[in-house]
Formats: C-alpha cells, sequence, structure tokens
C-alpha cells in the first residue's frame, strides 16, 4: 500500500512540475546581413536578450533562427536587440545613424 501511495505522490509532483516548466519555443524571421562579421553580431544580439538560449543565423537564407524561453522573453525584444546592433529584421528596421557605422562589408541593401 505504500508504494501505491508514493506512486502517486511522485506521479503528482511530476505533473505540477510539468505545468510550471519553461515553454522552449523555436522560430525563425529574416535578419538581413552580409558576412561572417554579421553573422557574429547577430547571433550575440540575439543570445544577450536574457532567455535565448541559441540563436544561429544563416549567411545564404538570411533567416536567424532561435530557442527561447517563452516565460522570460518576448521574440520582440529579441528584434529590438538585432535592429539596434545594425540589422533590419521582419519587425524592426535598424536605426540608421547605427547602421551607417557598420564596415563596409556588412552594409546590406535595405529595403
Amino acid at each position: 500500500m505504500k508504494k501505491y501511495i508514493y506512486l502517486l505522490f511522485v506521479i503528482f509532483l511530476s505533473n505540477a512540475y510539468a505545468q510550471d516548466s519553461p515553454k522552449k519555443k523555436k522560430i525563425s524571421f529574416k535578419v538581413s546581413g552580409n558576412c561572417e562579421m554579421c553573422k557574429m553580431r547577430i547571433e550575440k544580439a540575439a543570445l544577450s536578450v536574457n532567455g535565448v538560449k541559441y540563436a544561429n543565423w544563416s549567411i545564404p537564407e538570411n533567416q536567424l533562427r532561435l530557442i527561447y524561453n517563452s516565460n522570460k522573453v518576448n521574440i520582440i525584444e529579441v528584434h529590438e536587440s538585432v535592429s539596434n546592433s545594425g540589422h533590419d529584421t521582419s519587425e524592426r528596421k535598424a536605426p540608421s545613424e547605427i547602421y551607417s557605422e557598420l564596415p563596409l562589408c556588412c552594409l546590406y541593401v535595405r529595403e
């Protein structure tokens, strides 16, 4: 009988923990850039946002792939961080004064 009570207790605790566990989400969106320097800058800006666990920007596709904790971060915060590093995203445009300070190889064609 003690084994059954213990088993029920363990199941109850695991269900309670599962409901409070962080919600990891995956997302990808467009970020403009050109080169390896852009890649490092974009990924660093994305990872600087608390709650972003993984960031990978693809040069040929101009796509930023993220894994993040939706309980800790709103995805707009990531767009703002990346755009403030000088790169346009699908939701935010980089400030012109920051974009103009990028190295020449990083100056992408703006839409």
